[in-house]
């Protein structure tokens, strides 16, 4: 299981204290960034060396507790399903022991120069296929140390 850690800022909140729903697709991203940036893929070396970027192509989200300013969240990862040409992570966003967000999101791989369809590097493919977690749904995400 990865974890990320965000501090909720003024920035990430609306007038009330309370974090804009918008946000917490930034807080996933930065977490399946660096869930991939741990596998040793960074998305700047992916373009790069591979001509390869992720895109969501699909999101469900279930917003369950909000968070508020000052907070200290822990945003999980796990790679559920690798595919050819896609992946799909559950996540959940946590504060504490506290459930706030649980999302399944479906990630398309492109190639950076048309962003356009294409299957990932065989490689870079076995080695996801090795991590996956098939049956880490977001709420039921095991726990972190």
């Amino acid at each position: 299981m990865f974890s990320h850690p965000v501090r909720i800022y003024w920035e990430d909140t609306d007038a009330g204290g309370v974090v804009y729903h918008a946000r917490y697709l930034a807080f996933l991203e930065r977490a399946r960034s660096e869930w991939m940036r741990a596998q040793g893929y960074g998305q700047e070396l992916l373009r790069r060396e591979h001509d390869l970027v992720f895109a969501v192509r699909a999101m469900q989200l279930d917003f369950l507790k909000p968070a508020r300013l000052d907070d200290a969240l822990e945003v999980d990862a796990a790679l559920r399903e690798c595919r050819r040409a896609s992946l799909v992570f559950a996540q959940r966003i946590r504060r504490g022991d506290e459930l706030l967000l649980t999302a399944s999101v479906r990630i398309a791989a492109l190639d950076a120069a048309g962003f356009r369809p294409r299957g990932m590097p065989a490689a870079l493919q076995a080695r996801l296929k090795a991590l996956e977690t098939p049956e880490a749904a977001p709420d039921r995400l095991p726990p972190t140390d």
